[in-house]
């Protein structure tokens, strides 16, 4: 008989690899699970949730820094606060490991979902809100299956509750790779959960533990043979079994009162007792096997001190932590590209391109080590300064951003700006600094837009017959358009229509108090227009609302606002005056 060939070993007498063999016949089957006992799993097993979020939260939990002019990172920073983006992010890739996938919608007030998002027409606040939805709340529409099309392999569109989605509206986190969406069923389009390929795992270390439990109620049995015990039961009727329930309890009384036991001399009594030495290890060992399977350290997914000599966990948690730099460089970060891009533009109004983050190491240097590394780059740079090839400011500058970046010294960099600052050297500072008064250079930088009043000689009568004492110059009397910290690109500003504002004697008018300065309010409908289409380039302003006003004086022996009546003529403003913001403008303003 001719033997069919096979890949393996195979030996007809022993059996091995032959229709005998029971080993031959382990298949592997498809391990369908729904999202009904996925959420039970997550909710009811404590390993399956640990499985499930610790990757998820580890992978965003140091964060990432910004590569960018310190202006950008605080615009970026507070744009990634007011959208809850981090805790966004993670609530979209723990669902996307539970349930295979989850989306992040990006809202920008489009009332047609259904059309491509283009992020280049994305200005500053563009995004108004980012909604997390699980896969199983949003349809994946037919796969793109030409090869030749963007989006190859990918969904054509998404729906839910029969709208339609553009998928440039949705940063999509996928959970574990299909090897092919022959195979995907129902999740075609996503991926699997991280819960099926370490199923079995779970499910044997939990049985296993439940089967402890209930095996500890029966770690110690009585067992009492009575003479005539079967022949009383079957004769004795009720009353036998009532003789026999009370004979038991007072036996349990005399056993319990006093340790001694009376029973008759053809009664036999014995205790069995369950044996729990090599119990611990066979748990140990699920243990082990539901940690490679999840690929979570024993240390951190039980909490387990580790075995062996000498032995931290250390060399596990790091290669656990490398396997999460794997999740965020290969997994979110092309997931989060899309986001990224309109995140930006958001945030700046633009998107530069020499803009990029690095993700933040998860180990954590304790402080002996950071004081090793502060040592290691303090003789590093003293050594590089004896050299004397290198300009003593490039290699201060160079140590200061090398202490701060390596959170040795946090503060330090911004300190040794505020320094150089306050001692007028302003040309140790970098260039896109908001104070420098550069405006000549067609690049972004701080804006800082007024018109100066004209007839200001008008508003100091006014203010001295009120009985201001003081007030400030004709020549500094002005009504702030725009102040805004963040750059800006000034020619996507426009110009107003009209080089000379007027605004009309009468009208609504108001004293207020801003801090120690008294104002005049007033309202224009042009002023706001202009400040809001500013602001539509991309502008910040640092109040909720813009309110026109004029500042009259600093005088702290001003009339009280209730005594003061408000001007009323005429207020004449002469045209834009565009500059870069100067932060101590207070400083140099004198009273007349």
């Amino acid at each position: 008989m001719q033997i069919p060939f096979m890949d393996g070993l195979r030996n007809i007498v022993a059996n091995l690899g032959t229709g005998r063999d029971k080993a031959s016949h382990s298949v592997y089957v498809d391990p369908v699970i729904d999202d009904a006992q996925l959420s039970m799993m997550y909710r009811g097993s404590a390993i399956a949730r640990k499985i499930v979020d610790m990757p998820a939260q580890d992978s965003f939990r140091e964060w990432r820094e910004w590569q960018a002019d310190a202006s950008q990172i605080s615009a970026l920073e507070a744009e990634e606060r007011r959208l809850g983006l981090q805790g966004k992010l993670v609530q979209a890739k723990t669902r996307a490991r539970l349930f295979g996938g989850a989306v992040v919608y990006i809202g920008t007030g489009d009332t047609d979902a259904a059309k491509p998002l283009i992020a280049d027409r994305i200005r500053r606040g563009g995004i108004k809100y980012l909604t997390v939805i699980s896969r199983n709340r949003i349809s994946a529409g037919p796969i793109q299956n030409d090869p030749r099309l963007d989006g190859y392999g990918n969904p054509s569109h998404y729906s839910i509750n029969g709208e339609v989605i553009h998928p440039s509206r949705v940063a999509v986190f996928k959970g574990e790779e299909l090897p092919d969406d022959l195979y995907a069923g129902a999740n075609i389009g996503w991926g699997d959960s991280s819960l099926t390929s370490c199923l079995s795992d779970i499910r044997n270390l939990d049985a296993t533990i439940a089967n402890v439990a209930s095996l500890v109620f029966e770690a110690k049995i009585d067992v009492m043979g009575i003479d005539g015990f079967n022949e009383g039961l079957k004769n004795g009727g009720a009353d036998y079994e009532k003789m026999v329930l009370a004979r038991g309890m007072l036996l349990a009384m005399t056993k319990g009162n006093n340790g001694m036991l009376l029973t008759d001399v053809k009664d036999t009594y014995q205790q069995k007792s369950a044996s729990f030495a090599t119990l611990p290890d066979i748990i140990d060992r699920f243990m082990q096997m539901t940690s490679a399977a999840s690929g979570i350290p024993m240390t951190l997914l039980f909490g387990t001190s580790p075995s062996g000599l000498n032995g931290s966990g250390d060399v596990n948690i790091r290669g656990y932590y490398d396997r999460v730099k794997v999740i965020q460089t290969l997994e979110n970060q092309p997931e989060m590209a899309l986001l990224d891009e309109c995140l930006i533009r958001s945030a700046l109004g633009n998107r530069p391109a020499d803009i990029y983050y690095n993700w933040r190491p998860l180990w954590q240097p304790t402080t002996a080590e950071k004081a090793t590394t502060g040592k290691t780059i303090a003789e590093t740079f003293m050594i590089a300064s004896q050299i004397g090839d290198i300009p003593e400011e490039a290699l201060a500058n160079s140590l200061v951003n090398a202490l701060t970046e390596s959170g040795i010294a946090p503060g330090l960099e911004a300190d040794y700006a505020d320094y150089f600052n306050a001692q007028g050297n302003d040309d140790n500072l970098p260039d896109d600094d908001e104070t420098a008064p550069v405006i000549a250079d067609a690049r972004p930088q701080t804006l800082y837009v007024s018109r100066k009043l004209l007839n200001g000689a008008d508003v100091i009568r006014w203010a001295k017959a009120q009985g201001f004492k003081s007030t400030l110059p004709a020549d500094d009397m002005h009504v702030t358009i725009a102040f805004s910290r963040a750059p800006v690109d000034w020619m996507e500003c426009g110009t107003s229509y009209q080089s000379r504002l007027d605004v009309a004697s009468g009208g609504p008018r108001q004293m207020d108090q801003f801090g120690e300065a008294r104002v005049l309010l007033f309202t224009d409908g042009d002023l706001k227009w202009r400040h809001e289409e500013i602001k539509g380039a991309g502008a910040t302003w640092d109040h909720p609302e813009y309110q026109p006003h004029v500042m009259i004086s600093y005088d702290p022996d001003a009339p009280d606002i209730a005594d003061i009546e408000p001007y009323q003529g005429p207020l004449i403003f002469g045209p834009e005056i565009f500059s870069v913001v100067k932060e101590n403008w207070q400083e140099g303003i004198k009273e007349t």
